[in-house]
């Protein structure tokens, strides 16, 4: 038997709330480690790092980030591919969506 997770709407699985930030880990192993966020508007992911790559996709709302120096937009479909140790921030227009794939070495 093959061992595998299905979800076939990822939207349905966290709502945004009307205020603060939900999490949901999807998935955990060895190799990588999936993390639903849903943001109320207004709501800021303060600057920091991650020790490995990972992924951001956007699935629902709008969203303003900072990736190193560059200030850039997301909204429903970005995908954003991120170096280790790379500093970055989110801070949300509209209530928003975000799932998280962070790359294990």
């Amino acid at each position: 038997m093959t061992d595998y997770r299905h979800i076939i709407d990822l939207a349905k699985e966290v709502a945004p709330p009307d205020d603060g930030i939900l999490t949901r880990t999807l998935f955990n192993d060895e190799h990588l480690k999936a993390v639903l966020f849903g943001f109320g508007a207004g709501q800021e992911l303060s600057e920091h790092t991650a020790s490995m790559p990972a992924i951001l996709h956007f699935i629902k709302g709008e969203s303003t980030l900072s990736l190193g120096e560059d200030s850039v937009e997301a909204q429903e479909g970005t995908w954003i591919h991120m170096p280790p140790n790379l500093k970055h921030s989110v801070q949300t227009k509209t209530p928003t969506l975000m799932l998280l794939l962070l790359l294990k070495r």
